[in-house]
């Protein structure tokens, strides 16, 4: 069984910076694939990034050069480092791990997924 548990969300101005984090429980690998999701009102599930073990990174074209995804594995951490907001990020961000390889975008693909933390950019 896993846990995914986010923080980090909250109100923040356009320009602005947030940094989410998310702590994994239970049977984690250092090889897993973890990712990033967020959800805006009335929208699908969009993948913001994604991060495998070692440098391998991608990311959502809506994101590139703003945003950056890491891992701490003795931690079991995940974070997002969001800068440069804008008013489209707001959306509830959500962790999620797969163990699909090779690596993929596929939320069908992500078994576990923490419950979301809200991130608003807004002045």
């Amino acid at each position: 069984q896993v846990q995914l548990v986010e923080s980090g969300g909250g109100l923040v101005q356009p320009g602005g910076s947030l940094r989410l984090s998310c702590i994994a429980s239970g049977s984690i690998a250092s090889i897993d694939v973890m990712a990033w999701y967020r959800q805006a009102p009335g929208k699908q599930h969009e993948l913001v990034a994604i991060i495998v073990s070692g440098n391998y990174t991608n990311y959502a074209d809506s994101v590139k050069g703003r945003f950056t995804i890491s891992r701490d594995n003795a931690k079991n951490t995940v974070y997002l480092q969001m800068n440069s907001l804008k008013p489209e990020d707001t959306a509830v961000y959500y962790c999620a791990r797969s163990t699909a390889m090779p690596p993929t975008t596929a939320s069908t693909e992500y078994d576990y997924w923490g419950q979301g933390t809200q991130v608003t950019v807004s002045s």
